[in-house]
């Protein structure tokens, strides 16, 4: 009996370290060069990446990194996602429609698969995949999925848009690193197949894969841009967020200081 309590503690010192550090929250890093990018594009905001291995986070403004906005088309990721695997839709390439009524912009009044719909991030397409999962489903997977505050209201097809849903910053790119790694709780393939229509750029050695958002309907509005790396074998999760005060002007500015951002990080290679 005493030999078997002295291996039974002997096992537990030696695993029950590594379970703790596999287990800690991810180290902040302060890179104020960061900040200086945002501010020489005249903007309010903050970036974060996630860097999986090291399990550390490098950013600026933590204190908005850790606060919580609405996700706007960011969550079509999740919304892709959730569609997959419940079944709402049988594939990427599935046509789903747009309902037939003029839309904000011109690309949005046309029937698409996701693989179309999320480059061009159409609305009508994705509230009607959120439909067709409706209200009690998409709150199950959101609560299983830990995404934000887990909030959908009572509108099944805006309450990523105007609430009451909201996410950090720091939230995505955990969420997103999960994603990019095959670990989320849903089924394998349809992680595979929302990997596959994120994909935005890719080179010898890496890819990148990203979704914007934006969200007007609060002052200031929220201007997103998250997604991650896969560079040399390794997961670079990241989120840029920022506030919108002036749509047209600074909407495309999400895409350079978050490009900006990553090549200061040396995530990706500057531009040719």
């Amino acid at each position: 009996m005493r030999l078997w309590k002295f291996l039974l503690s002997l096992f537990l010192l030696l695993i029950l370290p590594p379970l703790a550090q596999a287990q800690a929250p991810p180290e902040w890093r302060d890179r104020p060069e960061l900040a200086a990018i945002f501010a020489e594009a005249g903007l309010d905001g903050a970036f974060v990446l996630y860097d999986v291995r090291e399990n550390k986070l490098v950013g600026c403004n933590r204190a908005r990194a850790e606060k919580r906005y609405l996700p706007a088309s960011t969550f079509k990721i999740l919304n892709s996602l959730i569609g997959l695997a419940v079944g709402a839709v049988a594939g990427v390439d599935e046509a789903l429609p747009y309902g037939g009524k003029p839309q904000p912009i011109k690309a949005w009044e046309k029937d698409m698969s996701l693989r179309e719909a999320i480059k061009v991030s159409n609305v009508p397409v994705y509230q009607e995949l959120a439909r067709r999962i409706g209200l009690e489903r998409m709150r199950t997977e959101l609560a299983k999925l830990d995404y934000g505050n887990g909030e959908t209201g009572k509108k099944v097809d805006v309450f990523w848009l105007e609430g009451p849903l909201e996410i950090s910053a720091v939230e995505q790119v955990r969420f997103l690193a999960r994603l990019a790694e095959g670990q989320l709780p849903m089924p394998p393939e349809a992680q595979a197949a929302v990997r596959e229509i994120t994909l935005q750029d890719q080179g010898p050695g890496w890819a990148l894969h990203a979704k914007t958002g934006a969200a007007m309907r609060r002052k200031p509005g929220v201007g997103w841009w998250v997604g991650w790396v896969e560079k040399d074998g390794r997961v670079y999760a990241f989120a840029l967020n920022i506030d919108l005060e002036d749509f047209d002007r600074d909407t495309p500015k999400r895409l350079e200081v978050g490009r900006a951002c990553l090549e200061r990080l040396g995530v990706l290679e500057p531009a040719e």
